[in-house]
């Protein structure tokens, strides 16, 4: 089995952006990296932009050309699964395909060594069912980066339910050695970060059908501290992610919640990367600037779902996003899915821009007083529904006058 001191030599498949971010993490801090992709100019076009990163930071004085060219010249690029045969951890990020990555993964089994640890980037699919194409379960885990990822600090650690020990050591070392911080997170949906996220998310849509507007939803959490807010974040990510998801699944419009998205992906607003999405872009620039036309188009959304609106303020967005993170946070623990609620803190401040100054979501509802948050749900649950059943584990302390949070 392969340990810390075993791992020497790192395979990366897959040269999209995660992949260009991932050899980078791994080059930066000494590691020799084979780069396979099935593109030969996706592999290309891979080394331009890892060439011109480093030529930004030479410029930026943060290390001199010798080593930037001494950084490029650990990368190996193939398009051979065989070449990975001396791999001691190969990271699979390929796009988010189940059948894909299952094909990938059972390649992977007859081409590298017995003692090779397999990692899969996937953000929210089942490391156990990637783990079944393979005959060893007990060396397949998650290594879940956070984009861009060669910058963000956060590194989700994934245990499958036969992952060895010393493995999830291994790669916990391994974290730490290429400077991030690694957590260790339970196979779920969304694992630890994605799977609150999504419930944050729902709130931000939600009060925006019952009456707020995108910039007025991330001008309330902006200002609560979060370094984005949710809509800059779906303009970042690409707004049209989730649309053609929804195609591919062939569930039509989807809920009311993702009606605004649909509207703005149908008139070719994709986000960012189209110079308009929530947001409006200069040519060349990524600076977000209010659309008056969203708060329209968010308005016509509202009213064809049936939705009253009415005004909601920037605290009561600021409560119930925030109260979904923590409510969820919770239910993870109960569950098992996280070590303790400050590997949930770790989570969010270093992968979510959660504010340092708050200590993380379940610091800041333990800064509120337990009792507080839970009068707060149950508030909501009652005016709002299933969706804010407070968690047991919640319940539990918040009776007791305890904390989620060591003291």
């Amino acid at each position: 089995m392969a340990s810390f001191e075993g791992i020497k030599k790192v395979g990366v498949i897959g040269a999209g952006t995660m992949g260009r971010g991932i050899v980078m993490n791994f080059v930066n801090a000494g590691y020799p990296v084979t780069w396979l992709d099935v593109n030969a100019e996706m592999l290309e076009k891979g080394l331009v932009d890892i060439a011109s990163v480093y030529k930004r930071s030479v410029a930026q004085e943060r290390f001199d050309d010798a080593e930037a060219q001494a950084r490029l010249a650990r990368i190996t690029t193939t398009q051979d699964y065989a070449a990975l045969q001396d791999m001691d951890l190969v990271v699979e990020a390929v796009y988010e395909n189940m059948d894909l990555k299952k094909k990938i993964f059972a390649e992977l089994d007859t081409a590298v060594k017995a003692s090779a640890i397999l990692a899969t980037n996937t953000s929210y699919l089942d490391i156990d069912e990637i783990a079944s194409a393979t005959g060893r379960p007990t060396q397949v885990l998650g290594l879940h980066f956070f984009s861009p990822a060669h910058i963000m600090k956060l590194l989700e650690v994934v245990r499958g339910k036969a992952t060895a020990q010393d493995v999830m050591d291994a790669c916990l070392a391994v974290g730490k050695k290429i400077g991030k911080q690694a957590v260790l997170a339970g196979n779920c949906h969304g694992f630890i970060g994605n799977r609150m996220l999504e419930k944050y998310s729902r709130q931000s849509r939600e009060v925006v059908l019952e009456g707020s507007t995108p910039w007025q939803v991330d001008q309330a959490l902006q200002g609560f501290g979060m370094a984005m807010g949710p809509y800059r974040m779906y303009d970042v990510v690409g707004v049209d992610l989730g649309w053609r998801s929804r195609q591919l699944a062939g569930v039509g419009r989807g809920e009311p919640i993702v009606w605004l998205d649909n509207k703005l992906c149908e008139m070719e607003r994709f986000g960012q990367k189209s110079g308009h999405g929530f947001y409006k872009y200069e040519p060349g620039n990524r600076q977000a600037m209010h659309d008056p036309e969203t708060d329209m188009l968010a308005r016509e959304v509202a009213e064809e779902a049936g939705y009253t609106q009415r005004d909601v303020g920037a605290e009561e967005i600021v409560r119930r996003c925030i109260l979904a993170l923590v409510n969820e946070g919770a239910r993870i623990l109960d569950e098992g899915f996280a070590e303790s609620a400050e590997d949930i803190d770790r989570v969010y401040l270093y992968g979510y821009g959660f504010p340092a100054e708050r200590g993380g979501p379940m610091s800041y509802a333990d800064s509120l007083g337990l009792d507080v948050v839970l009068q707060q749900i149950r508030e909501l649950e009652a005016s709002k529904g299933e969706f804010w059943k407070p968690a047991a584990g919640l319940v539990k302390r918040a009776e007791a006058g305890e904390r989620f949070t060591k003291a």
